[in-house]
């Protein structure tokens, strides 16, 4: 019999799968029901659920009266709940919940594509310039996105876009057409028109029903005083361990920690893709950041050349101090461990911070504090207005691979220059780490520090450590921890 003509499945067996898959999907629903009733903000950012008879879409943690089972929908993501007609809930704000933990750890092209349309890639680049990232058609990558979010990277574009424009509405008094291009919107029509169908107002209603908070920093909000943000947060989170190591870290020309311990303030320079910026982010002390509490922020203030960079600059600074991560999953998995369970009791939220920088990461991390600042001063670009101690912006590879052409580092600057070597958020991290063994004279340590800090990989044990099987898929998060405690130097 040919093979078009062979029987498939019986029908009662492809029948039961169907059922199960419903099932499943009824089940996970109901999960998802039972954290809405709880109000469980541990979910904000992990689902989105709308409200068929309201028309508006919310984060699971909203006060309001929750809706009866039968009237709620669920979505992956706001651009999802966006594109089927729902508007965001002006209570509970759900555009401004934590990112979702999975596009963090994920590194398959979803998880990679929505990196890059969090760094604003679609909104510089557009679809094409996505897809040719990520080594794919852009048919492909609408289908997958579609298929795992709801959404295509255009809708997950226009939802980033959106808030951006909020945030600017409702913090800055700057004027309205001003922040529709500053938020990457093509008009200012485009702009009013998405605005309207997000949230149900216009830019100037938006504007005036701001939050009392927001109204006292939008009148001191202007581009010369920066913009005020809240980096916000699942779960507890630890900021001393994480201020700790930039202190350490700082390269002095780009960054510096100033301020008493649990006060202190980090700054450094940026460059981004439209301009530079300067950031200051505050370390907050006590709860609601530590301990078991649901969630907290971090205080930040941007100045930036140009605004359309916003949204680059928060994204960097989310994945420097490592805000989308999942503490509860994390916790869970490293506090059954016999070892690293005090550890885990004594600072829950414990983070594996990033990068601002992936490229600069790189180079720091092979050539050390020292020479990194002397690297600074002799080839960084010198800013247009110094504020302060913060006077350059970090070399950038290219500029590098000129100037010290031999050697190791002189290697790795060509190699991130021509793009032998990726370490952008879309990055594959198997193919990055392959590219960076290939780097004449680059140990296997020093790739391992890349691949944690400047990739983001949740579990990443350096070469020859007696690291257990039992901390996957968090062994970045499991060696912090030992630091932390003063029990892991095996460092560089």
């Amino acid at each position: 019999m040919s093979d078009f003509r062979q029987p498939g499945p019986p029908v009662r067996r492809r029948l039961d799968s169907v059922t199960q898959t419903v099932e499943h999907e009824k089940t996970h629903e109901d999960v998802r029901y039972e954290a809405v009733r709880s109000r469980d903000a541990r979910f904000d950012g992990a689902f989105f659920f709308a409200v068929e008879t309201t028309g508006i879409y919310c984060r699971p943690s909203c006060p309001a009266v929750t809706p009866k089972r039968r009237n709620v929908r669920f979505f992956a993501t706001a651009a999802a709940a966006q594109g089927s007609g729902f508007r965001a809930c002006r209570r509970c704000r759900p555009d401004a919940v934590p990112g979702s933990a999975d596009w963090n750890v994920r590194a398959d092209v979803v998880g990679r594509a929505m990196r890059l349309i969090g760094d604003g890639v679609v909104d510089r680049e557009g679809v094409a310039g996505l897809a040719v990232r990520l080594g794919y058609s852009a048919r492909q990558v609408q289908r997958q996105l579609t298929a795992e979010v709801g959404a295509g990277p255009v809708a997950l574009a226009r939802a980033q876009r959106a808030h951006t424009a909020r945030v600017l509405l409702q913090t800055t008094g700057l004027p309205v057409t001003e922040i529709a291009f500053a938020s990457g919107f093509a008009s200012v029509r485009q702009f009013n028109d998405t605005i309207r169908a997000v949230y149900a107002a216009t830019p100037s209603e938006l504007r005036a029903a701001a939050p009392a908070r927001d109204r006292a920093a939008r009148r001191t909000a202007t581009p010369s005083a920066g913009v005020p943000l809240r980096l916000v947060h699942r779960g507890p989170y630890q900021p001393g361990p994480v201020f700790d190591l930039l202190r350490r870290e700082a390269v002095a020309g780009v960054e510096e920690v100033s301020g008493e311990r649990g006060r202190r303030v980090y700054r450094r320079t940026l460059r981004l893709p439209y301009g530079t910026g300067i950031v200051a982010v505050q370390e907050r002390p006590g709860p609601p950041g530590t301990g078991t509490g649901t969630g907290g922020w971090l205080e930040a203030r941007l100045h930036l050349t140009d605004l359309r960079d916003l949204t680059t600059s928060v994204q960097r600074l989310r994945r420097l101090f490592d805000l989308d991560a999942d503490p509860y999953a994390v916790d869970e998995r490293l506090g059954a461990d016999p070892r690293l369970a005090p550890l885990v009791a004594a600072r829950p939220g414990l983070r594996s911070p990033g990068t601002a920088d992936p490229d600069e990461l790189a180079v720091r991390a092979l050539v050390g504090r020292a020479e990194a600042e002397r690297l600074v001063q002799r080839y960084g670009k010198v800013l247009d207005a110094p504020c302060g101690t913060l006077t350059h912006l970090f070399p950038e590879p290219a500029v590098l691979a000129e100037a010290v052409p031999d050697g190791t580092a002189g290697a790795l600057a060509a190699a991130l220059a021509d793009g032998a070597v990726r370490l952008d958020p879309g990055a594959d991290r198997d193919d990055a780490e392959r590219a960076l063994l290939a780097v004449p004279g680059l140990d296997a340590r020093t790739v391992a520090v890349v691949r944690t800090r400047a990739l983001g990989d949740p579990d990443v044990a350096p070469p020859g450590a007696a690291v257990p099987d039992t901390w996957r898929p968090w062994r970045s998060y499991a060696l912090n921890h030992l630091r932390a405690a003063g029990e892991w130097e095996n460092d560089r």
